[in-house]
This record gives C-alpha cells, sequence and structure tokens, in this order.
C-alpha cells in the first residue's frame, strides 16, 4: 500500500480561483474590504483582552483611486502583518487567518465578528488586476514588508518604509477590468456589498457646514451600527421607518409594521423584517430581504432561509451560523437553515398574534395589506397555519371582521344546508356577484369577501379542518338551493306545467352548457339564475394556478336555474305566439347571462340591438 499527499500546484489554483470560485468578479471588492474589517476587528479585541498595548483610536478603511497609475487602494489600520505572518497567511493558498485567531481565542472572540472563513477572499483581487501589492505593518514592533505579485507562483517580499500600523492593498488593475477605475462603479459597489460594514469605510471627501465656512471632511459611506445590530428596547417606531428608507430609498410608503428578529441559541441570528403594503398579486417582486452574513452583504435571494411565503416581506437577515459556499455567494444546504426558518416563522406568528390582541381594530385596518402574506403561509406552513387560526380575519362585505370561529357562532342559528353544515357563503368580487350579494344579504345572511387569487386553496383547507362547514360562493347556486329554506314554498305551476316549461326552454337554450333546473324558490328571487356548481369553479380556479391537472381540462359548466314561482315562467308556459315565447326565453337568458358577466361579443351586441328595437 502506498500513501502521501496530493500535491496542489499553484500555477493551476490562480486560473480556478480567478474563473470559478467567485461568478462576478465585482465580488473582489467586498472580500478586500472583509479582509481589512477582519484586520481592524482583530485589533479591537486584542486591545480589548489586554494583548495589544497600542492605542485602537477610531480605526476606518479607505478606498481610492488613483487613475493616472491605474491602481486602487484599500487600507486598514488595523493588526497588519509581520514578514512571517505574509508568509504564512498571504503565501499559503486557502490558510485561514481568520480561523485561526477565532480558533485561538474561541472563548473570548466568538462575538467579535470577524468574517472570514476560508482564507480565498484576497486571491479574488487577481480577477481585475494584474499585479497586486501588499504594504503592512504590524501592531507589534517589528518591521514593515513589502509583498508583490503578477499573478503568478512568483512573488517578492522585501522590507517597507511603512511606518504607520495597517495593511495597505494597491490592485494594479487590469485592461480589461478598467470599469473598477470609476469613482460612480466603486461607489455602486460599495453601496451595495459593504453598506453595513462594522468599520467606517473612507471614499474621498466631501464638504460640510462649519458654522460659516465650509470645510472638507471624510465621506463615510456606510452605516457601521445598523438598527438590527441594536437592541430593540434602544429604538423608536421611527428609528425602525429610518432605517426601512435607508435600505430602501425608492420606497416612499412607510411599512405597516416590523419584527425584529435577535436569537443567540442554538444560533446566532438578528435581523428587521418589514410588513409593506402587498396588492392580491402573488407575482409581487420578491428579492426584498438581504441576507448579511456578520453585516457583510452576501445575497438577496434568502430561499430556504426565509419561509417562501415570508419573501414578499423586505428587510434584512444576518448570521453568522448560515452556512455559504467558499465564495459566499449562496447558501449551502444545512441543518441549521430549517432550524432559522422554523424560528422566523414563529417569531412572525408571535408578532401577528400579539398585534391582534394589543389593537384589534388596528389590525383589522392592515388586513387587507398583508392578508395574502398570511394566506399564503396557512397553505404552505402546517405551523403557521395552527398559530394563524387565533388571528386569521375572515371579512365581510359589509367590513365586519370575523375569526374562523367568530363566524361559525355568528351563522350557526340560520345558514346550515340540508345535511347540517353550516353553510359559509362568500363573494369574490363585489361588483361582478353584486344582484347575488343583494339577494343573500335580504335573507340576513353573512357573506364574506375573499378575493384573494389563492382562496380555492385556502378554503378547501379550512374545509378539511371543519368537517361541520362548507364553503360555496354566493353564485353557485340560488340561496334558497343553498341554505335550508323554507318548505312551506309552494310552485304557482302544477307538475305538468313544470315539465313543459323544461322541455320549452330545451328547445331555445343549449343544453350543452347549461343544465336547466326548474326550482320553486322564494317569489322575490330572480326569474332566471345562472349559477356554476361550486366544485366545477373551484376545481378550474386552482388549475388556472397551476394546480392539479390530473382530471384534465375542466369544461365550462353552468345550471340555469328557472324560478317556476316567477311571472315569467308563467308566461313562458301560457304564451301560445312560438315567436314571443322564444323572445321571452333568450331574453331571460340574456339577463341571466349579464348578471354573473358571460354576455359578450356578438351575444352582447345582439341584446344591445334587441333593448332598443323595443324602447322603439
Amino acid at each position: 500500500m502506498t500513501t502521501g499527499k496530493i500535491n496542489v500546484t499553484v500555477e493551476n489554483i490562480f486560473p480556478l480561483i480567478k474563473k470559478f470560485l467567485y461568478s462576478d468578479h465585482e465580488i473582489f471588492l467586498r472580500e478586500l474590504i472583509s479582509n481589512a474589517t477582519d484586520a481592524t476587528l482583530k485589533l479591537k479585541h486584542l486591545t480589548s483582552i489586554g494583548e495589544a498595548t497600542v492605542e485602537y483610536g477610531n480605526p476606518k478603511i479607505e478606498v481610492k483611486i488613483d487613475k493616472d497609475n491605474k491602481t486602487l487602494h484599500i487600507t486598514d489600520q488595523g493588526i497588519g502583518m509581520t514578514s512571517e505572518e505574509v508568509e504564512k497567511y498571504i503565501n499559503q493558498v486557502a490558510f485561514s487567518g481568520a480561523e485561526e485567531f477565532l480558533e485561538k481565542y474561541k472563548d473570548s472572540a466568538k462575538d467579535s465578528g470577524i468574517i472570514g472563513h476560508f482564507g480565498l477572499g484576497f486571491y479574488s483581487a487577481f480577477m481585475v488586476a494584474n499585479k497586486v501589492e501588499i504594504i503592512t505593518k504590524s501592531y507589534k514592533d517589528e518591521p514593515a514588508v513589502h509583498w508583490t505579485c503578477d499573478g503568478s507562483p512568483e512573488f517578492t517580499l522585501e522590507p517597507s518604509d511603512k511606518t504607520n500600523r495597517g495593511t495597505e492593498i494597491i490592485l494594479h488593475i487590469a485592461d480589461d477590468s478598467t470599469e473598477f477605475l470609476e469613482d460612480f462603479k466603486i461607489r455602486e459597489l460599495l453601496s451595495k456589498y459593504n453598506k453595513f460594514m462594522p468599520i467606517p469605510i473612507k471614499f474621498g471627501t466631501k464638504t460640510e457646514k462649519e458654522g460659516e465656512n465650509e470645510v472638507e471632511v471624510d465621506n463615510i459611506i456606510n452605516n457601521p451600527n445598523p438598527a438590527w445590530t441594536k437592541k430593540p428596547s434602544d429604538l423608536t417606531d421611527e428609528d425602525y421607518k429610518n432605517f426601512y428608507r435607508e435600505l430602501y430609498p425608492m420606497q416612499f410608503e412607510d411599512p405597516l409594521f416590523h419584527i425584529h428578529l435577535n436569537v443567540d441559541h442554538p444560533f446566532n441570528l438578528t435581523g428587521i423584517l418589514y410588513f409593506p403594503k402587498l396588492s392580491g398579486d402573488l407575482n409581487i417582486q420578491k428579492d426584498k430581504i438581504q441576507l448579511y452574513q456578520n453585516q457583510v452583504f452576501v445575497t438577496d435571494n434568502v430561499e430556504g432561509i426565509v419561509p417562501e411565503f415570508l419573501m414578499m416581506l423586505k428587510g434584512v437577515v444576518d448570521s453568522p451560523d448560515i452556512p455559504l459556499n467558499v465564495s459566499r455567494s449562496y447558501l449551502q444546504a444545512d441543518g441549521n437553515v430549517k432550524k432559522i426558518s422554523n424560528y422566523i416563522t414563529r417569531k412572525v406568528a408571535d408578532k401577528l398574534k400579539g398585534l391582534f390582541n394589543e389593537d384589534r381594530k388596528a389590525f383589522e385596518e392592515k388586513w387587507n395589506d398583508i392578508k395574502i402574506v398570511l394566506e399564503y403561509g396557512m397553505l404552505s406552513e402546517d405551523k403557521f397555519y395552527e398559530k394563524a387560526k387565533d388571528f386569521a380575519l375572515y371579512p365581510t362585505v359589509n367590513n365586519s371582521y370575523f375569526t374562523f370561529e367568530e363566524l361559525k357562532e355568528k351563522i350557526k342559528p340560520n345558514q346550515t344546508n340540508k345535511e347540517g353544515k353550516l353553510v359559509v357563503l362568500y363573494a369574490s368580487n363585489k361588483d361582478a356577484q353584486h344582484s347575488y350579494i343583494a339577494e343573500a344579504k335580504a335573507k340576513n345572511y353573512e357573506i364574506l369577501l375573499l378575493d384573494s387569487p389563492i382562496v380555492s386553496h385556502l378554503i378547501q383547507k379550512l374545509e378539511m379542518d371543519n368537517q361541520d362547514v362548507t364553503f360555496t360562493r354566493v353564485d353557485a347556486d340560488s340561496i334558497d338551493n343553498l341554505i335550508k329554506k323554507d318548505e312551506n314554498i309552494i310552485s304557482k305551476l302544477s307538475e305538468y306545467e313544470t315539465t313543459k316549461l323544461k322541455e320549452v326552454l330545451e328547445k331555445v337554450i343549449p343544453t350543452t352548457t347549461y343544465q336547466i333546473q326548474t326550482e320553486a324558490l322564494d317569489s322575490n328571487a330572480a326569474p332566471f339564475m345562472i349559477t356554476q356548481p361550486e366544485f366545477m369553479r373551484r376545481m378550474k380556479e386552482m388549475q388556472a394556478m397551476g394546480g392539479n391537472t390530473m382530471f384534465g381540462n375542466f369544461p365550462d359548466s353552468y345550471n340555469l336555474v328557472v324560478n317556476t314561482n316567477s311571472d315569467i315562467a308563467s308566461k313562458i308556459v301560457n304564451e301560445s305566439n312560438d315567436e314571443i315565447k322564444t323572445t321571452l326565453i333568450k331574453q331571460a337568458l340574456d339577463l341571466a347571462k349579464l348578471a354573473q358577466g358571460l354576455l359578450k361579443g356578438e351575444e352582447l351586441t345582439d341584446f344591445v340591438k334587441r333593448n332598443f328595437e323595443s324602447i322603439k
């Protein structure tokens, strides 16, 4: 048996780093500033525990462009490196100084905010530079050194005359990357990736008013102490709103409310989620929640970390325990991810329940702006569904709001079908279903207004969870058929006349589309009424949303309910002139179709012409 060590050739490592490690070349600036931040935080920690006797002061990181020499400079005032440390950390690919530091000071430095893990970030510089220099002086009393490399395995290391503590990285920008010598480009990258880094970052200068004079000051482009790093007790509602505007400067509406995330066991997670005003559109732009790791921007694709139903929210999630790939550009599968997702679900549910309990009226006023998120959550997350039962609201067409248990108690006395189930009547469009709503209201029935695009899926779940309840849209059938009617209603037409009426109707009305039913309904009910069976309509709606297609495409199928207690039904039966009889039927049918929004195109044109003729 032969054993040995795999030999990694440096000549092959550099092309791999440049081509495959980082998907986007602009990441180099994030990585180099992360290294500078780590160097500064290490010094902060060492001075705090008395291991470094130098003055920590108020260090900052400076980014500077030198267009004449085609160089980009990143300078920090951190821990610096000795000659031996450059050999150790720079000349050994994938040796992480941050990882080594955290291991050495694992008891005291676990909350230091140090970012690095893999020891590869520095080499991202070679994606945009054909030569990189490091000029560095350690906080220890040792000489400064100057390291130079042109992207090949060859490097030089020599003494430097640098006298102040810290490190300067000089990138000689390659000809194919000169965009990184433009102020606007660097400012854009700093704003995207380093906006909330924990150490102040200077990029150029700006003028400020000081008394009567204007003075030049450092232009600090980041906020080192963003709201999510602070205790909720130290923040006001206005602080949260200001931070929202800082995150989304082009968002002109304030959020409805916020949820501050803060947990340190069994994982570390902080962040702030905001509920913005939402429409009923499930295709709202997502990717508005930003993922950070120790205040370093990672991605705005938080799939996996944040439950899917909450991805329409906005805000920030920051965790050093989120497992990232080597380039810190996307998540890797890990048990912590699911734990974090479950925690966020629970935290959101608790916040919503708290808002409901504290001020129900205010919660009701926000309901229509947040319901799409909550309804989606109730469908997709069983744990959230169980918690949401306490605060999920069901609005009526009269702008009243009930929890589901409240609703059941409200309708129990007079909304029961022949099987003894409670009938929850609902409308999905107040205008389109106005006549049906009016008829139901005239009988003092409660009608919910469920107008979100996922309502068919939601009521399926509610019916499964409540076997004593059935949901029916208000235009799914006549009210007297939906709810146990007065058995004393007697038809004006005899059995013979009713049979004759149906035969006459079938000669004029296409039975391939309409299932003709004759019913003895209340005399105030419409003479002709078109309904769509609840099951068929619900299946078509779910299919339209990409639901189950195992049954194929559901055809359009409607019921035509003819009230045998109406004067029009009697007139049709007793009319001897076939032409008048046909006109009566067509007119009544068109009016019923018009009430359901089914009268369109040529049929609508003919209907209008016919009515103008009758006016003449």
